[in-house]
């Protein structure tokens, strides 16, 4: 962590970070699929799940997670694309393509004993990496398009 933060402080003052900051999240958003995301992977933060809260309960407001997602349009029930974008551009910060087990988009909410983190504060959402939402992002993480195909 400190090695990190050393460098980002070079490249603060070498006046870089924002373009290489940039490049690497748009090399990650690069692999990953934008119209999957968008049908298969964002309906999983707005589902309901018996005993837990949804998502968007927590990650809808600045609550210090790292996944924070756009707020809905007053009156609406689902995010334009303009909002989708940014969704997407959130969410693949926080997973490493072509890994499910080193995303913590998949791990955070996945029980330890499936080899989940060991705290998740809105419960752990899947027992096991067979849980059909665990695998819906997964496939994506993998590179499951909209069309079927993997990148």
């Amino acid at each position: 962590m400190l090695a990190l933060r050393l460098l980002m402080a070079a490249l603060v003052a070498a006046g870089t970070t924002v373009p290489v900051v940039a490049a690497a999240q748009q090399d990650v958003a690069g692999q990953l699929d934008y119209a999957y995301f968008k049908t298969s992977v964002q309906p999983i933060f707005t589902a309901k799940r018996p005993g837990l809260v949804r998502c968007i309960q927590c990650h809808m407001q600045a609550t210090g997670s790292r996944l924070l997602l756009q707020s809905f349009a007053a009156g609406a029930t689902s995010w334009d694309d303009e909002q989708s974008r940014k969704n997407f551009e959130t969410v693949a910060r926080l997973v490493s393509p072509g890994n499910p087990a080193a995303s913590r988009l998949l791990m955070h909410p996945l029980a330890q004993a499936a080899g989940g983190d060991p705290f998740h504060a809105g419960g752990k959402h899947w027992d096991s990496q067979d849980a059909p939402e665990w695998r819906i992002l997964a496939a994506w993480v993998r590179g499951q398009t909209a069309t079927g195909a993997s990148r």
